[in-house]
């Protein structure tokens, strides 16, 4: 087989997967790698999970789609489940992140027209990312993936992450009507915000009739060590978005609304063909189950344990700048270029992923065990000193 029929869009690794269990993956030579990428924070149950597996395998055997032009028990028990676990009111059921996004931006824009706002600004960040759709991408702080895609959809004022200063100074314009910000930005480098930041914004939200939409589709469903990283910060948003993680590996993206967003959709105000089918909901709904009870509550000690072992094992490379993170969303920020770095790991059986430029970005499955742990800290600590030794030779 060839790539030759693929338009180009991806810079693939020269590995091919037929089969993964856990945090494992085995190429189609039976050679075996530990996943640190994790589908991009897609598998947070691992590969072949049994739950999920049963789920799909199940609802497949029975009824796989019927559009929303009828009810859909699997979906309204899955929005019953996510309101509860997020404080939200409704859910808007779509296949990806970027849609549970553009459903926001709409949002947004009825927010606005109730309001008498004829052309409304939604407030964004720098060095955000909120997907490749033309307006979630007009809302991304990243001019080099909005390179050739111009012109953009208007609306959108970019301002430094984690500034609450700087959303002040943006209140003066009477047009805001609401803020899009991620509670950890991971594309943009796993950028923390201050622990204040996102009360911060809803207590501006509020002071000045905005939505506070937060986009949690990186770091929604347990990869932060709480369900929501918003819930931990004691917030809860107007819009909250979500995908990833959701369906393990099954397209589906969630948009909750509660407050003042509640109210805006109406019959023919959005729609999706597959949003919500009986089979992306069924195999979410497990995954949704499995996630709350026996996973989420063990990630947060999972995520201090390998911060610790990496700062350890890292404390005396000058190249390392830094080990965030939150839970088991995790940056590493060298003070070079980290693009070598894919390759090296992999030849050393380990998947990474690196974001930003500098920033090695660790997303591993939620499953991961101790012993893994050690395995993912060993052997990056390895590559990397391997990594720095070759870097600095003349």
């Amino acid at each position: 087989m060839s790539e030759q029929f693929l338009i180009p869009t991806y810079a693939r690794q020269p590995v091919a997967f037929e089969r993964g269990e856990g945090v494992w993956l085995y190429d189609q030579a039976g050679n075996r790698y530990l996943d640190a990428v994790a589908g991009v924070a897609v598998c947070n149950l691992g590969h072949a999970h049994p739950a999920v597996t049963r789920a799909l395998s199940e609802q497949a055997a029975r009824l796989v789609h019927t559009s929303n032009l009828y009810r859909i028990p699997a979906q309204e028990a899955l929005a019953e489940r996510l309101c509860r676990l997020a404080g939200m009111e409704k859910v808007f059921f779509g296949n990806s992140g970027a849609e549970a996004n553009e459903a926001a931006i709409k949002l947004a824009r009825l927010h606005a027209r109730r309001r008498g706002i004829e052309h409304p600004v939604v407030l964004v960040m720098e060095n955000s990312f909120h997907g490749r759709t033309l307006a979630t991408l007009s809302a991304t702080g990243n001019r080099k993936v909005k390179e050739g895609f111009e012109p953009l959809v208007e609306g959108f004022r970019t301002l430094p992450y984690n500034d609450l200063a700087a959303v002040d100074a943006a209140a003066g314009d009477a047009n805001v009507v609401a803020v899009l910000a991620e509670p950890v930005q991971g594309e943009g480098g796993v950028r923390v915000p201050d622990d204040g930041f996102l009360a911060g914004l809803r207590e501006r939200c509020d002071r000045h009739g905005w939505l506070l939409m937060l986009d949690e589709i990186q770091t929604g469903n347990g990869r932060t060590g709480g369900y929501f990283a918003c819930l931990e910060q004691g917030v809860r948003p107007d819009v909250l978005t979500t995908a990833k993680g959701l369906g393990n590996g099954f397209p589906i993206g969630a948009c909750l609304v509660a407050g003042a967003a509640t109210e805006l959709f109406g019959p023919g105000s959005h729609g999706s063909t597959f949003g919500g089918s009986p089979l992306g909901c069924a195999t979410a709904l497990a995954v949704v189950e499995t996630l709350e009870h026996e996973v989420v509550p063990t990630v947060a000690a999972k995520g201090e344990r390998l911060r610790a072992a990496l700062r350890e094992r890292l404390a005396d490379l000058p190249m390392v700048r830094e080990v965030r993170g939150r839970g088991l969303i995790i940056g590493i920020q060298l003070d070079r270029d980290a693009g070598d770095l894919v390759g090296r790991a992999r030849q050393a059986g380990l998947l990474i992923n690196v974001t930003a430029g500098s920033v090695v970005r660790l997303l591993p499955p939620l499953v991961i065990d101790d012993q893994e742990l050690d395995f993912l800290a060993d052997t990056l600590s390895r590559v990397l000193v391997e990594f720095a030794r070759d870097s600095e030779r003349p």
